[in-house]
Parts: C-alpha cells; sequence; structure tokens
C-alpha cells in the first residue's frame, strides 16, 4: 500500500511540474507565470480541486506517444472566488505549447458542462500554440466541442476569457464567444491569421504586438474589453468583474449592505457648461452619482464616445450606459452603438439593472458611416434596448436630438423611469439647423438674414432646448435638480426591484447584425 501511495505521490509531482523545470524557468523569464501560478492567485487559498490531472493524450502520431504528459496542457477544475464557486480552465504553455487536441479539449468541455449543469461562472485562462497539428482534424473537432458550449452557455453563466499568451487561429473564437475578454499588455496577442500568413498573403510587415495585441484589440477592434499591465492585475480584473454579476441567469448580482443617508450631491449642479456645445467629461457624472469608488469600466479605450460600466448605487449592482460630450459630442456612430449593444444585453441577461446617461446629439453623419452600415449597427443598440425586461432607467442631462433620442432608452422603447435636468433639450435636431429649415424663406428675404436666423434660432431653442415639453406629454416623468439624481435613482431603482417583464413567445429574434 506504501508503494501505491508514493506512485500517487509521484504521479501529483509530475503532473504539477509540467513542461518541467527549465520550461517553467522560460515562462518566467517572459514575466508570465505558469497555469497553476494563476489559478492560485485567483481561486480563494486551499478551495481549488482539480479534476483530470492524470488525463493523458491519445495519439501515437509523430511519435507522440512516446511523450504523454499528466494533465495533456491544461489544469482544470472548481474552487471559490470570493467565496462564490466559480469553474476555471488554464492552459499550460510549457507542455507542449499549451496546444489543444482531444483529451486537453475533453478536459475543458467537462468544466464547462459542470458549470452549466450547477449554474456558476467559469473562467479560461487561455495561453495556447493553437491546434496540436499532431492529430490532425481531432484538434479541429476539439475546437469545435469547446465552441458549442460557449454557445449553450451563452446567456445562463457568465463566461470571461483571460489571454496570458499566444491565441491565434480557431483558438480565438472561443473568447470570442464568451462575455469578457482580457488581454495583457506586451505577453498575450490574438488573430484569426499571424504575421507570417498575412506577409505572405497581403505582403504586409507586421509584427504580433501590432497585428493583435493588447492595444490594438482594446483600442483599433474592440475584441477586448480589459487590458492590464500584468498577469497578477489581469487575475485581479477578473476578480472585480465578478463581484458585479451573478452565479447564472436566474440569480440577483450580489448586493452589499448599504445605510441611507444623505444622498444629495450639489456638485451635479455645476456639471454641465453654460455653452451647450461645451463638453464635459460624462465619467463626472457618474461617478458622483454611483457609490463612491464602484464605477468600473468596460472597454474603456474603444469607442469612447459612448461609456459603459458596472457599477453599484446603494449597494446594488447596475449596468451603466452614457453618449460622453467630451469625445466626438457623444454622437453615436458604428462602434459605440455595438459597444453598448453588447453591454445592454450582457446585463439583460444577467438580471443586471441599466442606468442610460443621454447627452446625445445624433448619429454621425458621412459617408464613411452610411457605406459601413450605420443603419444596422445603430439597430443594434434600439433593439438591445427594446428588448432589455431588466429595470430601466434614462436621465436626460442635455441634448436628446433625432432618432437618437428613442435609441438611448427613451420610454417609447420600453424605459421604465425617464428624468431629466433642467438643461436637458429634447427635439429633432438642434437650434440652428431647425430655424434654417423650418423659417428658410423667412430668413432669406429679410434684410439682414443673419440677425434673423439667430432670432428665429432663439425662438426655437425656446420651445424645445428644454425638457417641458416631453415632461407635458409624460416622455419624461419628471424634471430633478441634478443634485436630486442619486435620491431618484435609489427610490426609482428600489421600487422595480421586484419588476416581471416578458418578451413575446418566440424561438428568438433576430437582431440585425
Amino acid at each position: 500500500m506504501e508503494k501505491k501511495f508514493k506512485d500517487l505521490e509521484n504521479k501529483i509531482e509530475e503532473a504539477k511540474l509540467g513542461g518541467g523545470e527549465k520550461r517553467i524557468e522560460a515562462q518566467h523569464s517572459k514575466n508570465k507565470l505558469t497555469a497553476r501560478e494563476r489559478i492560485h492567485f485567483l481561486m480563494d487559498e486551499g478551495s481549488f480541486e482539480e479534476i483530470g490531472m492524470l488525463v493523458t493524450h491519445r495519439s501515437s502520431n509523430f511519435g507522440l506517444d512516446k511523450n504523454k504528459p499528466l494533465g495533456d496542457g491544461v489544469v482544470t477544475g472548481y474552487g471559490n472566488v470570493n467565496g462564490r464557486l466559480t469553474y476555471v480552465f488554464a492552459q499550460d504553455f510549457t507542455v507542449m505549447g499549451g496546444s489543444l487536441a482531444e483529451a486537453h479539449a475533453e478536459k475543458i468541455v467537462k468544466v464547462m458542462d459542470l458549470a452549466m449543469k450547477n449554474g456558476a461562472p467559469v473562467i479560461g485562462l487561455n495561453d495556447s500554440g493553437g491546434a496540436r497539428i499532431q492529430e490532425g482534424v481531432v484538434s479541429l473537432g476539439g475546437y469545435a466541442d469547446i465552441f458549442y458550449r460557449n454557445t449553450l452557455a451563452s446567456g445562463v453563466i457568465p463566461q470571461f476569457s483571460a489571454i496570458m499568451g499566444p491565441c491565434a487561429g480557431g483558438a480565438v473564437y472561443s473568447p470570442a464567444l464568451t462575455d469578457f475578454i482580457m488581454m495583457v499588455e506586451n505577453t498575450s496577442y490574438m488573430f484569426v491569421t499571424g504575421p507570417n500568413v498575412v506577409k505572405t498573403v497581403t505582403h504586409e510587415e507586421v509584427s504580433s504586438e501590432d497585428l493583435g495585441g493588447a492595444s490594438t484589440h482594446s483600442t483599433k477592434s474592440g475584441v477586448t474589453h480589459f487590458t492590464y499591465k500584468n498577469e497578477v492585475e489581469c487575475i485581479h480584473g477578473i476578480k472585480k468583474l465578478l463581484s458585479y454579476v451573478p452565479q447564472n441567469c436566474e440569480e440577483d448580482a450580489p448586493s452589499l449592505d448599504y445605510q441611507t443617508q444623505n444622498e444629495s450631491r450639489p456638485k451635479l449642479n455645476e456639471i454641465i457648461p453654460e455653452n451647450p456645445n461645451q463638453p464635459y467629461d460624462i465619467r463626472e457624472v457618474i461617478s458622483t452619482t454611483v457609490d463612491e469608488d464602484t464605477f468600473y469600466e468596460v472597454h474603456k479605450d474603444f469607442a469612447e464616445n459612448i461609456v459603459v460600466g458596472f457599477a453599484r448605487i446603494a449597494g446594488r449592482s447596475v449596468g451603466i450606459v452614457a453618449n460622453q460630450p467630451a469625445f466626438l459630442a457623444g454622437v453615436l456612430d458604428i462602434n459605440s452603438s455595438t459597444k453598448g449593444a453588447r453591454f445592454v444585453r450582457f446585463c439583460d441577461c444577467f438580471n443586471i439593472p441599466l442606468l442610460v446617461f443621454e447627452d446625445v446629439p445624433g448619429f454621425l453623419p458621412g459617408t464613411d458611416q452610411e457605406w459601413n452600415a450605420i443603419i444596422t449597427n445603430g439597430a443594434k443598440l434600439l433593439y438591445a434596448f427594446s428588448e432589455a425586461t431588466v429595470p430601466r432607467i434614462t436621465v436626460i442631462t442635455r441634448k436628446a436630438y433625432g432618432g437618437a433620442y428613442d435609441v438611448m432608452n427613451s420610454k417609447h422603447i420600453g424605459a421604465d423611469m425617464n428624468f431629466a435636468w433642467p438643461t436637458a433639450e429634447i427635439a429633432v435636431m438642434g437650434a440652428k439647423g431647425a430655424a434654417e429649415i423650418i423659417f428658410k424663406n423667412e430668413i432669406k428675404s429679410a434684410t439682414n438674414p443673419e440677425e434673423k436666423l439667430k432670432e428665429k434660432e432663439a425662438e426655437y431653442a425656446e420651445m424645445f432646448a428644454n425638457p417641458y415639453n416631453a415632461a407635458a406629454r409624460g416622455y419624461v416623468d419628471e424634471v430633478i435638480r441634478p443634485d436630486q439624481t442619486r435620491e431618484k435613482l435609489i427610490k426609482a431603482f428600489k421600487m422595480l426591484e421586484n419588476k416581471v417583464d416578458s418578451l413575446p413567445k418566440k424561438k428568438h429574434g433576430n437582431i440585425p447584425l
């Protein structure tokens, strides 16, 4: 019996050693943690239970039968993150480059199936050279098995993907199917085809970092939602993100204890400039309104004309969507519409109430936008808000012009409560453009057309550059002082916490993609 125990200990030690000490040292020399170190920082101490430690591949192709490392290049299991059950898989680059094949994929599929059955988040720590070429189509089948689980789990349990190293070819599509992607600066990258293939096919010279690094995907493509300076920061980011979301689609996000106090925020009275064309930072409005230091921005460096992220109001998790007047005047364009739509749909999947801060002059004009389908892409945000059944509240801080007024969670598409500040302007378009159209002939025939335009502009502004017409029709529930915003939101979300709404019976809708 002692010998059997000793054999077991040796096997466990062999599995934990991964690709061997030299390869682990090489991993550290690149400022990268090993798979087990990543899990150590992610999971509560002593809570991780490994599954499939002794699994090996079953291939004999190209001499693989002489190299059968335990675990087959991925560490899988479950444990607690801040006391909550979480499933995890961490690819081990020190074992055959973390390449994915049959047994490797089966281990990942097993934890995903368990996560679905038990209603808990699944986190993938990706660090792989891609499909294991020696196993051929079996490797491709393994990827497809994972993609299928990603799709089934979508909207049922939260799925996060942290890219800790290379992620190329078919490997990129599993993270793309998950809810949020994190990347580490200078050590992780994602692309469908690498620099060598790009050079061969298109003759472009590009580095891995420029083609698919963290900076590229966080600013240009929008593929990644968060970037971090190092892996430990990335893991802390995952844990923070988890604190805002529920275990599954049938639960609510964790709430923190909160004692009601003086909820007035006088600072909000000073944020909107006197000049309606002068920008301001919507993040000031958000941070002043929500619980202190709770705003966690998503997609911070992509489509900066819209700001999305999680926060807490009176201890409860909310999702925030806000136009950003400090960037492109807060207009909606292709990227901001898809960014907003994706975030709204995530919040709706997981019972997270939505708070919208609106200051939007309309959609961005131009041939580039029209030719690249601003119509279809803008409709994504409209669709996302319209189908959302979670509590939805809008605060109009300044401009709410044209179709963008409808899109940004108006009463007409199902918002529960809409508040407006006295500075709100709700109209088809700005006063100058409207006056030029409505009073075109009068201005043209005037002795001083410029003076007449200013007069008519002021007349139109007097009529529409305020929230009271909309309030008179019930499109705005209440016009409030900015310093009252937090108090009103706390009461409104409390009132809506038992909201029940449902969509017409159907298989699923057909969002404009």
